[in-house]
């Protein structure tokens, strides 16, 4: 299957980024997962007039070609990012690319409740009028104390993290199937 994969941190470091990358590494022989940073968007004004900025178009085109979409948010004071709200804002203006998409929300953090509130709002944001995500709602994957999990170069070491990755990435993928043969036939 393939994957946009929006890592949603303008942060040079970004555990949830290192998390997107493990997975396309660790995923590479069932899904081909582009990750996309979003260090070079800028940030959303309404005064802001004619076609979106070439980063946006370009986020737009590798979504669209995508089969699903998986945003990892990090979580600031029970938010999401003001940087990922922007992209998401972005992406509902003049384009419209997460409408009708499969889309999965996945988490790290250093603490112990994991990005689970940014998660939530993040998925109440996805469903709003103009944006129209289809948001997976099986398992959640919010990785708790990221920085006992995770090593230097990003990999992943404890087994039992893994196995539930594993888990939710195969819900995931039966969802997201599901969901793209209903618009096929839909347009049909």
């Amino acid at each position: 299957m393939k994957i946009a994969a929006i890592a949603g941190s303008n942060a040079n470091h970004s555990y949830n980024r290192m998390l997107l990358e493990f997975m396309a590494q660790h995923f590479k022989d069932q899904d081909e997962i582009d990750v996309i940073d979003i260090r070079p968007v800028p940030m959303f004004s309404e005064n802001f007039k004619g076609d979106a900025p070439e980063v946006i178009k370009d986020i737009d085109r590798r979504i669209k070609a995508a089969d699903a979409v998986i945003i990892a948010s990090p979580e600031y004071n029970h938010s999401i990012t003001s940087a990922l709200k922007s992209v998401v804002e972005w992406l509902s203006y003049n384009v419209h690319p997460l409408a009708g998409k499969p889309v999965m929300t996945i988490g790290a953090s250093k603490l112990d409740q994991g990005a689970s509130r940014s998660q939530v709002q993040l998925r109440d944001i996805l469903i709003s009028p103009g944006i129209n995500a289809l948001v997976y709602q099986g398992d959640e994957f919010f990785m708790s104390n990221v920085t006992d999990l995770m090593d230097k170069e990003g990999n992943i070491t404890d087994q039992g993290t893994i196995g539930f990755l594993e888990k939710c990435m195969a819900g995931f993928r039966y969802y997201a199937k599901a969901i793209n043969q209903m618009e096929k036939e839909m347009a049909e």
